[in-house]
């Protein structure tokens, strides 16, 4: 073989490494771009599914405490441990932890 066709076959392996090289840097580009987008997927799949299980418990007849806001769920919570939250004796301990209607009817009463 001389130095030419040497020197030829030696540019030409050189142009198919570099050639390799961009299509392997492209598939890189295209395999992180798809991954990116797959956790973005995956993320937003968990919310809906999420949200889904929300709408689920809403259609199926939620118990009381589900349909209370959270600021009611606190309230409950209080009452609960003990402690008026109306607002006749609120922060005050409930006496043998008795009932109190003005309490159970800030927690349960008219909701909007």
């Amino acid at each position: 073989m001389d130095k030419r066709t040497l020197y030829d076959e030696f540019g030409q392996l050189e142009t198919e490494v570099k050639n390799s090289l961009l299509r392997l840097t492209a598939m890189k580009d295209a395999i992180d771009e798809l991954t990116e987008k797959n956790v973005s997927l995956e993320i937003e799949n968990r919310h809906l599914r999420a949200r889904l299980i929300e709408i689920e418990a809403i259609n199926n007849g939620p118990d009381e405490k589900q349909e209370l806001s959270k600021s009611r769920l606190n309230l409950e919570k209080i009452y609960e441990d003990g402690f008026h939250v109306c607002n006749v004796c609120y922060g005050s301990r409930r006496d043998n932890d008795e009932e109190c209607a003005f309490c159970l009817d800030v927690i349960y009463g008219e909701r909007k």
